[in-house]
């Protein structure tokens, strides 16, 4: 990965982080290497992403609104909304994924095609634990979407590594 590279990430790498294994009482520095991350431009998250984590009532709301919310970035941009409509179409046009799959991800709630178009719009990869699936019909996965419209996508583990985190 290029040093310049953006990580822009997904909801669920926040809630799985603070619910799992780098819980905010078991590894405090992994949140604070988020924030030096974001603050020397190499990760961000979305608006939209933010959304997902306010409905949560826990310690992972309180972190993203006190420290982490400057990274938050706007959606509110014609690129990515120009993004965000393209990668609507493709789903709909999509006969693998089920009526129901592709009613979710346009939700207007719903982070999912919003993150890919923002990656898409600002030449980023995108951070996500969803894996790429040919098969699946139910939902649409985030990489199947970011397959579709060469945007590179990675797990949280690959990101640290290639930023060359070490968390003490």
């Amino acid at each position: 990965m290029a040093g310049g590279q953006m990580y822009v990430l997904d909801t669920n790498v926040f809630v799985e982080a603070s619910r799992r294994y780098y819980a905010f009482d078991i590894v405090p520095g992994f949140w604070q290497s988020l924030i030096e991350l974001a603050r020397t431009g190499q990760i961000l998250s979305i608006d939209r992403v933010k959304s997902e984590i306010d409905r949560g009532d826990d310690e992972l709301k309180t972190w993203a609104n006190s420290s982490f919310h400057p990274w938050f970035a706007s959606t509110d941009d014609v690129e990515v909304t120009d993004a965000y409509r393209s990668v609507i179409e493709w789903a709909n046009k999509q006969e693998q994924f089920s009526g129901p799959a592709k009613a979710d991800i346009a939700r207007g709630d719903n982070a999912d095609a919003w993150l890919v178009a923002y990656a898409l719009s600002k030449d980023c990869v995108v951070v996500t634990h969803e894996q790429y699936d040919r098969y699946i019909k139910a939902r649409i996965p985030i990489p199947n979407v970011c397959q579709a419209f060469s945007v590179q996508w990675l797990d949280i583990f690959q990101m640290l590594r290639a930023l060359r985190v070490k968390l003490c």
